[in-house]
């Protein structure tokens, strides 16, 4: 007779190869690409990596090869990890061009699939930082703001600090970052991409990016900004590529009203009454708020086309939101507010990579290595995205209940619980090692099948 504790053994067991071939099935575009420019031992330490990254929690070291190393073996050879993930960084014969393509590839995916449903495909757009106060020698640093610093700095109850000022500058990377998804639903990674303004202008980096962009995807894709792009020389990128875009500006900013004259924007909106009023989901508030919706024509002087006005008003500052998208009727209007609506989502991806995949306790020196890293942690982020297919719901809700269990209606209720995902598979990781057994290995049945070391 088996006892509930071996029940749970097994199925414990059970529910860890499901994750392991869900893994191996994730990455088998990319392993297949890899083994025609690495060797055997070095493809298998890759998808190790993979899973360590996973496995391994910790805001402080959680890139810290020592660390890594022994989740890639057992504790007792963890040197002999660290080793093997060195050289896998350190080779030569492969690069992120290969991690780029699999990323690429998955987006194409993403977009075909929303194209065939019929639903509007959204890719959104956005910067931030990875901060290194304390580094000094690693190759490619140069000054970013410091958001950490401006979030210490607001004044608390028994707290008072001077508002304004200079921002604080820190040494550290810049990044960029490309989501693909639709009006429902997870997000997809398109594009990656960490560079520093030593070698290259923000403008530019932003350019080539879209550039690529508009030519593997041409105008299926609606694109949302957010302030940070707002301006004429982004317009007229846009206007080159032939974009479909929305784009948030600040009330300040001069446009040409429908009688073509020059007016900020919030005098041109001011006084008109809202064409309706409907509640939306807030991402940050993690709630539903009443907007009220208007659109109204404008003009721009780096813009040649049409552009439409739809200010979101609600709570505090209103939207103010720019499209080349025809706004005809209260509908439309209304599609654009929810679609601007869902680039929070982006804001919760950088946030998700520095908080819990330590994308900022690196501490490799040189620039290639450190950009290889980065782009292995992309890859934990986009399985993780994966696990929240429909596909998935049973693994998913099993592991968070047996290892992740909380009892807060916040946390039961969260649409997309990719914290509690990686904190529970970790923990079952832990219990059951994976081994990794795919059709590319057993190939090689001299070559170790468990990856786990």
């Amino acid at each position: 007779m088996i006892t509930q504790e071996e029940a749970l053994r097994q199925e414990g067991l059970s529910y860890s190869s499901q994750l392991t071939a869900r893994l191996e099935t994730f990455l088998e575009p990319q392993i297949e690409r890899l083994d025609a420019y690495l060797d055997k031992r070095l493809v298998r330490t890759f998808v190790a990596t993979i899973a360590a990254l996973i496995s391994f929690r910790n805001p402080k070291q959680g890139l810290c090869l020592s660390e890594l190393g022994a989740y890639v073996t057992d504790g007792a050879h963890a040197p002999a990890g660290t080793k093997r993930i060195s050289n896998l960084l350190h080779s030569t014969k492969w690069g992120i061009f290969l991690i780029e393509w699999f990323l690429w590839m998955r987006a194409e995916e993403k977009v075909q699939e929303l194209a065939q449903q019929g639903e509007r495909v959204l890719c959104v757009w956005d910067g931030s930082v990875i901060e290194k106060p304390e580094s000094e020698k690693m190759e490619g640093l140069c000054a970013v703001k410091s958001s950490k610093a401006r979030r210490l700095r607001r004044s608390r109850k028994g707290v008072f600090n001077q508002s304004g000022g200079k921002p604080i500058s820190v040494m550290g990377m810049e990044w960029i970052a490309i989501l693909v998804l639709g009006m429902h639903g997870h997000p997809m990674v398109a594009r990656m991409k960490w560079w520093t303004r030593k070698t290259m202008k923000r403008r530019e980096v932003e350019r080539q990016l879209l550039a690529e962009v508009v030519r593997r995807w041409g105008k299926k894709l609606f694109h949302i900004f957010d302030r940070g792009y707002a301006g004429g020389p982004w317009l007229e990128a846009l206007q080159y590529f032939g974009a479909l875009f929305v784009m948030r500006w600040k009330k300040g900013h001069v446009f040409e009203d429908q009688h073509g004259q020059k007016r900020k924007l919030w005098e041109i909106a001011r006084g008109k009454r809202a064409w309706m009023q409907e509640l939306v989901w807030d991402e940050k508030k993690k709630c539903y708020c009443k907007i009220g919706v208007l659109a109204l024509p404008v003009r721009h002087a780096s813009y040649a086309g049409p552009l439409w006005l739809v200010v979101g008003r609600r709570g505090g500052e209103p939207w103010y939101l720019l499209t080349n998208v025809p706004i005809e009727t209260k509908e439309a209007a209304w599609e654009i507010i929810i679609a601007y609506a869902k680039r929070w989502k982006i804001e919760m991806s950088f946030r998700y990579g520095k908080s819990e995949l330590a994308m900022e306790s690196l501490r490799l020196w040189a620039w290639d290595t450190r950009e290889k890293l980065l782009f292995l942690v992309t890859l934990v982020y986009a399985y993780l995205l994966s696990l929240l297919d429909a596909t998935c719901e049973t693994v998913r809700t099993w592991v968070l209940r047996q290892y992740c269990h909380r009892t807060g209606k916040r946390y039961r209720e969260a649409r997309i619980p990719l914290y509690r995902l990686r904190w529970a598979i970790s923990r079952l990781w832990l219990d059951f090692r994976p081994i990794f057994q795919s059709v590319l290995f057993l190939s090689h049945p001299k070559s170790c099948s468990n990856f786990s070391g």
